[in-house]
């Protein structure tokens, strides 16, 4: 809102300053679908890092419940840590959560370096 002085029109007529709406009506929805887009971009990257959090604390509360231990060194392990293709693949196929590291592309394959 703002003041607008007193003016005479051009057929001669004088108006009262008065106060009025400085704002266009356009304004308020011109930037909507900005403002949108930006939300949904927060709300999906927040559900994605919630998500991977809640899979580490799953994770983390199962190694502390097992006795084992044998998930304990499971982010140590390494392509290098196997001689062969085959023994890397196998420790891959007995829990793929945890030894992700091992396939880089993601196929299924661990190690395809590896001969």
């Amino acid at each position: 809102m703002g003041y607008r002085k007193g003016y005479y029109r051009k057929n001669g007529t004088y108006v009262q300053g008065h106060f009025t709406n400085n704002r266009s009506r356009s304004f308020s929805g011109k930037n909507n679908g900005c403002v949108l887009l930006i939300l949904v971009f927060i709300m999906l990257t927040s559900i994605i890092s919630c998500s991977d959090s809640a899979d580490d604390i799953s994770n983390s509360g199962s190694n502390s419940n097992s006795s084992s231990g044998s998930n304990s060194d499971c982010p140590t392990k390494t392509c290098a840590s196997f001689k062969t293709r085959a023994e890397a693949q196998a420790v891959y196929d007995s829990n793929r959560k945890c030894y992700k590291n091992l396939d880089a592309d993601g196929d299924g394959r661990a190690c395809e370096s590896l001969k």
